[in-house]
């Protein structure tokens, strides 16, 4: 542009075309910044639950309606004693790949006579929160004898039982067990009591805060042992680890969303 000074010089013709390459040029840098800004924002939705921008849950019945349900945290079944903030309806969800997964695991295992149930799949945000407030209530403990008998409620956080971020909450982790359908053709991959209609001994109950949860505890029966074992090999076949401490809990990889922790209600 020239010397604000030297304006006086230009005809109307020569003003107006001045006014109008300012106009465009505080166009131009306005559309910058909003951008940037916006390129910000993405960046710090990664790290924050992000309760507009939901990924493609899907409906775990959708894609393997063989697989059974048995939603805890909608009901009073949990160490809660009571239902979670955030699940308004007892169904799991999950991302398209995990879904996806899951369905190729239970077209594995019912030729063997057995069927998938799971306990647990996405989890909002909103009820991890809610986890962490019971767990700071130290007041409440009226689910202790069943879910932490040997663990006083205020190390749960040291221990790692309760925390304030969840891989659930990136839509691609499952708690997980075996159930029974023919306990005839089940016993060619499994051992110990297999009951038609009944879960796999798996040597302790789901959401159990003990160190006999952890899949490789060698303190358990052997025929226990074995089905954690299978259960995980099964599982790492299809592209799930398992968490340690957990027999229970599996997280697909690679995960569609590792970096995203989502709040959307279970509806």
């Amino acid at each position: 542009m020239g010397d604000p000074r030297d304006r006086a010089a230009f005809d109307g013709r020569d003003r107006a075309f001045v006014r109008g390459r300012w106009i465009g040029a505080l166009a131009l840098a306005g559309a910058l910044v909003a951008a940037l800004a916006g390129c910000a924002h993405m960046g710090a939705a990664d790290a924050r639950p992000d309760a507009d921008a939901a990924p493609e849950l899907v409906p775990l019945a959708s894609v393997a309606p063989g697989v059974l349900q048995d939603m805890r945290y909608h009901g009073r079944h949990n160490f809660m004693g009571r239902p979670v903030a955030g699940y308004e309806a007892a169904r799991c969800w999950l991302s398209r790949p995990a879904a996806q997964s899951l369905e190729a695991v239970q077209r594995d295992v019912e030729p063997l006579g057995l069927t998938l149930k799971v306990f647990d799949c996405y989890r909002p945000q909103r009820a991890v929160d809610d986890f962490v407030r019971w767990g700071k209530d130290l007041q409440d403990q009226g689910t202790k004898a069943e879910y932490y008998p040997r663990v006083p409620k205020q190390e749960l956080f040291r221990r790692g039982y309760i925390a304030e971020r969840s891989g659930h909450s990136r839509a691609s982790t499952v708690d997980v067990t075996l159930v029974v359908l023919d306990g005839l053709r089940a016993r060619q991959v499994l051992t110990g009591p297999l009951a038609d209609s009944r879960e796999v001994d798996m040597g302790t109950p789901f959401d159990l805060f003990d160190e006999r949860s952890h899949t490789a505890d060698t303190t358990l029966a052997p025929d226990v042992q074995r089905n954690r074992q299978w259960l995980r090999a099964l599982m790492q076949r299809h592209g799930w680890r398992n968490l340690p401490e957990e027999w229970w809990h599996y997280t697909l990889e690679p995960e569609p969303y590792p970096q995203r922790y989502f709040d959307v209600p279970v509806r």
